[in-house]
């Protein structure tokens, strides 16, 4: 499945064609060598200068690659920077990690996996090529713009009426909640009240608590883009930040297009992009 975002700037133009420079250089070279044997013209005319270099070519090449759900707008941002400067065809699977996991273990097929955090890569680590971290993935306690509870840190979810949170079976900020609630002694009595109410992905959360859907939830930074919801200034979560791996899959088909996408994700086009969203660089 292909998601589509609109860029919010100009993308840089990269060039790949170092072998093109040394290859016209080196016909200059041998230009002028040949000619020192003739006269030569007055005024010391200079050899040309090589032509421009051309950005190599991926047309009819692509790449599948999994990603988290939650990292959908700034990931597209840069799938779709990589295929306008390549012609690389890109094909983006946005879910949550199990959903992905299953679909890797199964089909066997895929060039990436773009994790929540480096622990989803546990249950296909017999798939896993090489990871390379990219961006910090980080966690905070988000409510509604009015902040009807009065929320100041996690002890005061305790309060709660609803308190939203990623599904821990399916999902890394599913688990980053039930961590850290479990060591404040919270989780388990929420669960029995029926105060957690848990989602699929992580900006599900953010956009039901714009809506007033809920008191309080637990969810990514970069997922609270919208006005109607803030996020709490606390350090209560600041042990549970994670690390967002771009891993290469034993199954990827195209060597030439997997590393100039490995690359790619190593230059200031892809590192200010993902900074647009909020994401700081490890």
């Amino acid at each position: 499945m292909r998601f589509q975002t609109k860029r919010t700037k100009a993308v840089s133009r990269r060039k790949f064609a170092a072998a093109g420079i040394a290859a016209a250089c080196a016909m200059v070279l041998a230009l002028a060598g040949c000619s020192s044997g003739g006269s030569s013209s007055q005024g010391g005319e200079q050899a040309a200068e090589p032509a421009a270099e051309e950005q190599a070519s991926l047309e009819g090449k692509e790449l599948n690659i999994y990603c988290g759900a939650g990292m959908t707008d700034p990931f597209q941002e840069i799938a779709d920077a990589f295929e306008a400067e390549t012609g690389c065809t890109m094909n983006v699977t946005f879910a949550n990690a199990a959903q992905i996991q299953t679909q890797i273990t199964t089909t066997e097929e895929g060039d990436f996996f773009i994790a929540g955090s480096a622990d989803e890569l546990k249950p296909v680590a017999d798939y896993v090529e090489q990871q390379t971290d990219l961006v910090k993935h980080i966690p905070v306690l988000a409510v509604p713009a009015d902040n009807p509870k009065n929320i100041t840190g996690l002890a005061d979810l305790a309060n709660c009426e609803r308190v939203l949170v990623g599904d821990p079976e399916s999902t890394p900020i599913g688990k980053i909640a039930q961590n850290a609630l479990t060591k404040l002694g919270l989780w388990d009595a929420m669960m029995a009240n029926n105060v957690l109410t848990t989602t699929t992905t992580a900006p599900q959360i953010s956009t039901a608590l714009a809506n007033n859907e809920g008191d309080a939830g637990i969810v990514w930074k970069e997922n609270v883009t919208d006005d109607g919801a803030v996020i709490v200034e606390t350090t209560d979560l600041d042990a549970f930040v994670k690390t967002i791996p771009a891993a290469q899959l034993t199954c990827a088909a195209d060597a030439d297009a997997v590393a100039a996408f490995s690359e790619f994700l190593q230059t200031d086009t892809a590192w200010d992009i993902w900074a647009e969203y909020g994401y700081e660089r490890v």
